[in-house]
């Protein structure tokens, strides 16, 4: 999603057609690029009307009131145009401060300010009434900046995808089902999203390619999609795989979820077993006595209620040395992703050298060529 970092208006006109009324330049610095966007008061009252409609809270800010003046007398008020132009100002820059995020990610906002296109669906009715005097804006459509925007969005959407699962798997290992399926959940639909925006992502560069791109650059960013595609379906098959099917549930959360603490404390106490077992003498080796089992200096000194307790002590080291390992399995599956992502960008890069070298052997051909003619 693009960031957007600041607004202004920039300055007004006046416009004849389709009946005389004043518009005002939006100016919109984005994290990788700026733009403009003209709107007049009506579009502003629409999109106050959407926001409020469907977020159903007040705005961080309240619109300008309304004016009625006609064209002639609007040229001798120009201090009622400057002071609606910096009430509409302070509106949007109040829709963006706001730490409510509601206002701001909303598909009318968005759309009102041109942001790029292929970042969320809009909800059913969202801005209607913004796209009768939207123009071109309402085709949507990518330009080649904003295409790769978009790409580098579904990159990091990847990489949350992948955080989501590796989330998951480590809840699962930590015994916390509910959390591990809410991580799983969470996983699946930002793998929806991210079907959806590739899917854009491709009919947007069909757009470009029709626009007049070269077709060395067609080349690169079909690529580029076809990669994307590609980890797409693998973390289709990731997250279609249900946990519970690939690995068997930890034993410790087996042990805290199913079995009766009761039996379990009478389990390890001295006396348990069944009645029969009860009548026979305790011993450290059941059965016949085997010579091969010797007493060690750690628990020769100890009585059974100490040897117990040195199985407690031994069991826990154990599943820390677990732990352990798992975290660095884990640390290490994180390189392995900062790797994979590492080699993707250096094959961007490469490609991108591929296609320079593909145009420069193009001019260098059509040179000789020429050269051969006037010799």
């Amino acid at each position: 999603m693009t960031v957007i970092q600041s607004i202004s208006i920039k300055g007004t006109a006046d416009r004849m057609s389709p009946k005389p009324h004043t518009v005002y330049e939006i100016h919109i610095q984005g994290s990788i690029r700026s733009w403009s966007m003209w709107r007049r008061y009506s579009e502003f009252v629409d999109l106050n009307d959407e926001l409020t409609k469907t977020t159903g809270a007040s705005l961080p800010a309240p619109l300008p009131p309304k004016h009625v003046w006609t064209l002639r007398s609007s040229f001798h008020n120009a201090p009622i145009i400057e002071e609606r132009k910096k009430g509409l100002e302070t509106y949007l820059r109040a829709i963006l401060a706001s730490k409510d995020s509601q206002w701001r990610d909303h598909y009318a906002f968005r759309q009102f300010l041109g942001v790029p296109v292929g970042k969320n669906a809009p909800p059913t009715g969202a801005a209607s009434g913004l796209d009768k005097n939207a123009g071109e804006t309402n085709a949507r459509r990518f330009t080649p900046a904003t295409w790769i925007e978009e790409h580098t969005d579904l990159h990091t959407l990847v990489r949350d995808i992948r955080a989501s699962l590796n989330k998951r798997d480590s809840l699962w290992d930590a015994g916390d089902m509910r959390a591990s399926s809410s991580a799983n959940v969470s996983a699946k639909r930002q793998l929806a999203d991210l079907v959806e925006r590739i899917g854009v992502l491709a009919k947007g560069l069909e757009a470009l390619g029709e626009a007049g791109m070269s077709q060395g650059e067609m080349q690169r960013r079909t690529d580029m999609v076809a990669r994307l595609q590609d980890d797409c379906e693998k973390l289709g098959k990731i997250v279609a795989a249900a946990r519970q099917n690939v690995r068997p549930r930890p034993a410790s959360a087996f042990v805290e979820s199913n079995v009766n603490p009761a039996d379990r404390a009478a389990l390890l106490s001295s006396g348990g077993g069944s009645p029969p077992d009860r009548a026979r003498p305790v011993t450290r080796i059941f059965g016949a006595p085997q010579p091969q089992y010797r007493e060690t200096a750690e628990t020769r000194p100890l009585d059974d209620h100490g040897l117990l307790q040195l199985q407690k002590q031994k069991v826990t080291q154990q599943d820390q040395q677990l732990n352990n390992l798992s975290a660095v399995l884990q640390r290490q599956v994180h390189i392995g992703l900062a790797i994979h992502t590492e080699i993707v960008e250096q094959n961007k890069i490469l490609d991108e050298l591929n296609s320079d070298v593909d145009r420069v052997q193009g001019k260098i051909g059509t040179a000789k060529r020429t050269m051969n003619k006037l010799n």
